[in-house]
């Protein structure tokens, strides 16, 4: 029983060594700072000034002109006992003061010059990045005819300045959170405090923090990890680069994400709906943004739903086509060898590639190859007795549907689900087209965008939310912020003031 008793020494408190602190002598910190960063080629390192101040920095990411002039000239021929003192006659507004070699090493990274001098515990960090990128543009890939024209760039400072030249209110909060081991890279969240839901802020705070990944090098990455069901074809969030698009998300009570370096800027949460909506619709009537809208939506049907009925109907139900109609169709078929099934794959894959091609090559070059193309490859197959031409009408023209919808995203899976479509009406005719659609029903049922339902307001119904979906009411009638965010302030505006003021 002996040898179960536990002895007990007393417990001595020895003082913590912290291994990370600057060290003492110039030829250390040398060392040190070339170590961690693995004695790059472009480690800048300089010694100026009587006092024996040394610089440290990256000298591909700092401004050579912002180095000399507003720190090297100023303290050049000035003698300093200590930081606070250099921190003092320097004129440069991001400045702060660090004890810790992990963080001087950071901020090198981050565009920081490090001033150091011997025989002090910290050091200055400065901020001074070279401005890469490019100046403000018009949008690329969301141009609008009546409307604001510009456009995020890559980088991060530019793009929420857009935001703040759009929204002056105290309450717009900005959070950065640094994603990515090995990157390193900024992604900001912005919300409107006290409009947005607090709930879906910690949800997106959480879900950022919680990313283990070596990096990431555009919103378009993150936006992928930081979808829910990250099986489905869908997006769940929106991708976009209007700066007023952004503005707007946050008036309605939803968050963006921008990451630096990135151009695009993530929305959430997002309903299907959504996705076909432009903000040319709230800079036009009503009746107008109502009809462009019932626009949208008829070419998301014919896209989707049809070269299958096509198919469906040649190969299976005759009885549903005109006589008139049969003749011709009949005629037009005559010397295609293929049934209705591969004829419609094949064209739709030979429209593909026109449209891939055109948008790999030069601008000038790949509308020119898309127009070219596809004349003369609809003419050739025509001609050879490869397809018909009532086929080529119909390719082409869901093909053209699918280019009205506003966003990218939405318009790529438009073009890949016509391809089961066509497959299932070619072996089950109407019924294969109804299983499919019933499938993608219930699966975009079962779909949610930061928690919420991706069919809103359709799916739970809410009704309010009807005035702003596939028909868009006059704005005096839309003063309620949509029900999908939750938001804490519910009113845009007080309709019964502006009634009696109007």
């Amino acid at each position: 029983m002996f040898f179960n008793k536990k002895l007990f020494l007393p417990k001595i408190n020895l003082p913590s060594m912290d291994k990370d602190l600057i060290p003492a002598t110039r030829e250390l910190m040398s060392a040190e700072f070339k170590k961690r960063l693995q004695d790059s080629a472009d480690i800048l390192e300089s010694e100026i000034g009587i006092s024996g101040i040394t610089l440290f920095s990256i000298s591909t990411l700092i401004d050579k002109t912002m180095l000399h002039q507003d720190i090297i000239d100023p303290i050049k021929n000035k003698s300093f006992d200590s930081v606070q003192k250099i921190k003092e006659d320097l004129s440069i507004g991001e400045m702060e003061e660090s004890t810790q070699m992990e963080k001087v090493v950071n901020s090198a990274l981050d565009g920081n010059v490090i001033i150091y001098l011997e025989g002090n515990s910290s050091v200055l960090l400065v901020k001074i990045p070279s401005q890469v990128g490019r100046s403000v543009t018009f949008a690329q890939n969301e141009s609008l005819v009546i409307g604001p024209q510009m456009a995020f760039t890559e980088s991060l400072k530019t793009n929420l300045t857009l935001i703040r030249n759009y929204i002056k209110d105290i309450s717009l909060c900005i959070e950065e959170i640094k994603v990515g081991a090995r990157t390193n890279k900024t992604v900001s969240l912005i919300y409107i405090n006290g409009i947005v839901s607090e709930q879906m802020v910690g949800t997106l705070r959480k879900r950022i923090q919680e990313l283990k990944i070596d990096g990431i090098l555009d919103s378009s990455m993150l936006e992928q990890l930081l979808s829910e069901n990250s099986l489905s074809i869908f997006p769940q969030t929106a991708l976009t680069e209007r700066p007023d698009r952004v503005s707007d998300s946050l008036l309605k009570g939803k968050l963006a994400i921008f990451v630096d370096g990135s151009s695009l800027a993530i929305v959430c949460p997002q309903s299907f709906m959504e996705f076909f909506h432009s903000m040319e619709d709230s800079n036009v009537n009503w009746q107008i943004a109502t009809f462009l809208r019932l626009l949208r939506f008829t070419a998301l049907f014919l896209s989707v739903f049809f070269t299958s009925i096509y198919v469906a109907a040649l190969t299976f139900h005759y009885e549903i086509i005109p006589q008139t109609l049969l003749f011709t169709l009949s005629e037009s078929r005559a010397k295609v060898p293929f049934p209705p099934l591969i004829e419609a794959l094949l064209l739709e894959f030979i429209i593909e590639l026109l449209r891939e091609a055109g948008a790999r090559l030069p601008v000038k070059v790949g509308q020119t190859m898309g127009i070219v193309g596809g004349i003369v490859i609809g003419t050739a197959a025509v001609q050879a007795g490869f397809t018909s031409n009532i086929l080529i009408i119909i390719i082409s023209l869901g093909a053209l549907s699918s280019f009205v919808t506003p966003s990218y995203t939405m318009g790529n899976v438009i073009r890949i689900l016509r391809f089961p479509l066509i497959i299932l009406a070619g072996f089950w005719g109407f019924y294969g087209i109804m299983y499919g659609f019933c499938f993608l029903l219930l699966h975009l049922l079962r779909q949610t965008s930061l928690g919420t339902p991706y069919l809103a307001p359709f799916y739970p119904p809410r009704l309010a939310d009807w005035k702003d979906s596939i028909i868009r009411l006059p704005l005096s009638f839309t003063n309620k912020r949509p029900n999908q965010t939750r938001a804490e302030d519910v009113y845009k505006y007080d309709p019964v003031k502006a009634k009696k003021h109007k």
